[in-house]
């Protein structure tokens, strides 16, 4: 065989891979927008008072039954974010959105518009949400130092009555 054959039949197979990839994806996104649409058209605004939020997985999390019996199989084991939250006088265990897990502060009241168990997102109740600081690791301190240091050296030395003040008459 040609080598030019062989090169053209692989590239037309990946082109038909491709094509089919481009066509699932457009109909999973569909999916999404209209679950998306469903989820936030029969949410409301809840007072809830925070209790404390992580990661659990989804059998362990504490939902009712029928939650854990709806769910398929393959997801039952996966962690996913949860809430435990008081609304109201009921103490109950609410899912999260991903996007909106890393705003929910522990051990304050927020206002979460949640559709069933389900928070879409979250608004501070008497103030606003608190940005909370991601937490660095060992490298990120290291490299946040480093980046300190060289805008420490970048900077201009001061003037002073006497003359020019540097970094070394500064230690002197």
């Amino acid at each position: 065989m040609n080598p030019f054959t062989i090169v053209a039949i692989v590239l037309g197979a990946v082109l038909v891979v491709l094509i089919i990839l481009a066509l699932v994806g457009k109909k999973l996104q569909k999916k999404s927008d209209a679950a998306q649409a469903n989820i936030t058209a029969g949410a409301q605004y809840y007072s809830i008072m925070v209790i404390d939020k992580k990661r659990v997985k989804l059998k362990d999390a504490g939902f009712p039954q029928i939650v854990v019996d709806q769910t398929p199989k393959w997801l039952r084991g996966r962690k996913v974010p949860v809430v435990k939250a008081k609304i109201g006088p009921k103490i109950a265990s609410l899912m999260c959105d991903e996007k909106v897990f890393d705003k929910v502060p522990v051990k304050k009241e927020v206002k979460a518009f949640m559709n069933g168990i389900y928070i879409v997102d979250v608004k501070g109740l008497r103030s606003g949400l608190d940005t909370q600081q991601e937490k660095k690791g060992f490298f990120k301190k290291l490299r946040d130092k480093a980046q300190k240091v060289v805008d420490d050296s970048k900077k201009p030395a001061k003037a002073t009555p006497g003359g020019v003040e540097t970094k070394k008459s500064k230690k002197k």
